[in-house]
């Protein structure tokens, strides 16, 4: 009996994507079924940046096919497509750069920004292209956090190119100023400046541009809420009720101007004692998890309080980089392939499919 491209498919709708929890089949990642007597071959495409997952997910999809009685050989191609996604209504999406991601918190001092950057970094040792957008204005700390102490530059006098470390690109108020200069500046000169980094900044293709929000609800999140097309917002959170207060807080302005929220990250979810490795939840526990729960979110995971991320942060070569292979590692690049996956099962964004209709009075 002939094997036939419907064989493959049903083999194939059997097997679950780790990553998305879906079948490939249903989710449309199997494509270019070849059938040619015993040798089979198609495509597997990903909506998300997989570098680490590529031989895990090929092995699944080749056990599954090699299954099919008279089956000799099975050749697939991995192939990743990452495309830009729904924003807000009314917004446009930039035309280089897919998806903007705002990492928030409702206040400071929960590891906001460190979490952004490994985000970030993440995402790049998955195979994205990535930036780093600082919108910290009064407090900007990327330029340190990716040990960059340089100037952009401008070839046309009116935009400015990224600096680029570790594989991302960077825009940050941070660059332009001495780092013990005070933002001494009101609220429309602030929202004015963010825009001019976002927009006047040259970004080179980017398939995820992090956004690290300052901490609040006021002008800067409302400009980003109403000017920028933001595909998603990710709530940094620690596990103690006032933490979790203000978070709250955050979560709900993004659902009120239209941005959905991506999901929730635990910081500082326990304390690991550098000298013994002992485990103390001395911030409380499970109030990210509860908080999801409430609000009916994803928990994209929990990270530790540890001395080591404090350190590799500050002398510019964050966790990702300077731990590659690490368990906290390991914990972001988790996260970011989460975040990738719930990016990816957003609507696709359609604008460029319509033409522009403009009607004149005769």
């Amino acid at each position: 009996m002939s094997i036939t491209a419907d064989d493959v498919k049903a083999a194939l709708a059997k097997v679950i994507d780790p990553n998305t929890g879906k079948d490939f089949v249903s989710s449309k990642s199997v494509k270019n079924i070849q059938v040619d007597g015993g040798d089979v071959a198609f495509d597997l495409e990903l909506g998300y940046p997989a570098k680490s997952q590529v031989a895990l997910l090929r092995g699944l999809v080749v056990n599954a096919v090699k299954a099919i009685p008279g089956v000799s050989n099975v050749s697939v191609s991995v192939q990743v497509k990452i495309l830009s996604h729904a924003v807000q209504r009314g917004l446009k999406v930039m035309p280089n750069v897919k998806n903007i991601i705002a990492v928030a918190s409702g206040k400071g001092g929960v590891g906001k920004s460190t979490t952004a950057v490994n985000l970030a970094l993440a995402l790049a040792a998955e195979g994205a292209s990535v930036g780093v957008l600082d919108a910290d204005i009064y407090g900007p700390s990327q330029p340190m956090m990716l040990g960059i102490n340089a100037r952009p530059e401008s070839v046309d006098g009116k935009t400015m190119e990224p600096l680029e470390n570790h594989g991302v690109q960077v825009s940050s108020i941070g660059f332009m100023i001495d780092p013990d200069e005070p933002m001494v500046w009101r609220g429309p000169m602030v929202t004015q400046a963010l825009q001019q980094l976002l927009e006047q900044t040259n970004w080179r293709d980017l398939d995820y541009l992090i956004v690290d929000m300052p901490p609040g609800t006021g002008d800067i999140q409302l400009t980003l809420s109403q000017k920028v097309p933001v595909t998603g917002a990710v709530i940094v959170t620690t596990p103690q009720d006032i933490a979790l207060l203000d978070a709250r807080k955050g979560l709900k302005m993004f659902e009120k101007v239209g941005i959905p929220i991506i999901g929730i990250v635990e910081n500082m979810s326990t304390h690991i004692c550098s000298n013994c490795g002992h485990t103390e939840a001395i911030f409380g526990q499970g109030g990210g998890e509860k908080m999801c729960k409430d609000f009916g979110v994803d928990f994209l995971g929990a990270l530790p309080l540890t001395m080591s991320i404090r350190e590799q942060t500050d002398s510019g070569r964050p966790t990702v980089v300077a731990d590659p292979d690490g368990a906290v590692a390991s914990v972001y690049k988790e996260i970011a392939r989460k975040v990738a996956v719930k990016v990816a099962e957003r609507a696709k964004d359609m604008t460029s499919k319509f033409p522009s209709i403009v009607v004149k009075n005769d």
